[in-house]
């Protein structure tokens, strides 16, 4: 199974005070700040409840640069932004902080100012012409700073509680499941199923193999067989179901899958208990596979050449 790539927040948000008016802004119908941020209220209610340091925002953000955006979450608010500490004068956070629930506003920061705090800059960036980077933000609702802790502190018990119960559970699955064989030292069980006699996989191989995977309590999360995805009720559209080939070594794998089908020849059946250790660890992937989950892989070695 192919390990996913982790995505960092597009927009990491700093706080900074609130900035009075400053000097008069040069794009037009926007005003300044003292710092150098530009800034233009579409829509502003200061009676409303004020954004401060540690809130997360829900709303809409649109961002661009030299007319292309690069991100855009218009039409489907959702949570996009926590204020937290500044990273350079005149960055998003003075505006944020400027806004209130149900405020419309769009800035536009300095990128030079912002190139020397974050060095991967759009490849149209010019150092010295005097670009700026806009942000559209329409503010839906607020999550105060004490809510976010709380929401922390509350996951982060539900995750220690899932670390602590997943040695139990692989018991509970081995013996409901009268699996006999050994674990290895890091606590991955090989049970093959039917033994193959062809080439052995090893590294620069090229192999071919189909796969299920589960977690213990049987769900499934992916599989190279369309049929079972069908049973499931989890066919993903436009996905071709077709066996996963791939050259042993040049791609980045689970390190328990890597550790199962390793010498393992063609024509070979396996199934595969990896403990989360071996798999996602503390990392979530997507809505299938929650943090500290164990999973159960069936693998058929359709070839190595």
């Amino acid at each position: 199974m192919k390990k996913a790539i982790k995505t960092v927040t597009l927009l990491t948000i700093a706080a900074l005070a609130v900035a009075s008016c400053g000097p008069k802004s040069e794009i037009d119908g926007f005003k300044k700040t003292k710092s150098g941020l530009h800034y233009k209220f579409e829509k502003q209610d200061k009676s409303a409840q004020q954004i401060q340091q540690g809130d997360a925002i829900v709303g809409e953000v649109t961002m661009w640069f030299e007319g292309d955006t690069l991100f855009s979450n218009s039409g489907e608010p959702q949570r996009v932004i926590r204020v937290g500490q500044s990273m350079f004068n005149g960055d998003i956070n003075e505006g944020l902080l400027m806004m209130h629930n149900g405020d419309e506003a769009t800035f536009a920061v300095d990128c030079d100012s912002m190139a020397r705090m974050f060095p991967s800059m759009p490849p149209n960036y010019k150092e010295g012409a005097r670009q700026k980077l806009y942000y559209h933000v329409k503010v839906v609702d607020i999550v105060s700073a004490k809510e976010v802790a709380q929401e922390e502190s509350n996951y982060n018990a539900e995750m220690e509680q899932r670390r602590e119960q997943e040695p139990q559970l692989i018991s509970e699955y081995v013996a409901k499941n009268n699996i006999k064989v050994q674990p290895t030292d890091e606590g991955l069980y090989i049970i093959v199923k039917k033994k193959g006699n062809g080439p052995k996989v090893a590294t620069g191989k090229k192999v071919s193999m189909n796969y299920v995977g589960r977690l213990l309590d049987g769900s499934l999360f992916d599989t190279s067989i369309k049929g079972v995805a069908e049973e499931a009720g989890k066919v993903q559209v436009g996905r071709p179901y077709e066996p996963m080939t791939y050259v042993v070594g040049q791609q980045p794998l689970i390190k328990g899958w890597e550790k199962a089908v390793m010498g393992q020849p063609a024509g070979t059946s396996l199934t595969v208990v990896i403990p989360s250790a071996m798999a996602y660890g503390s990392q979530a992937m997507g809505n299938d596979i929650p943090a500290y989950s164990t999973l159960v892989f069936d693998i058929d070695i359709l070839s190595v050449e």
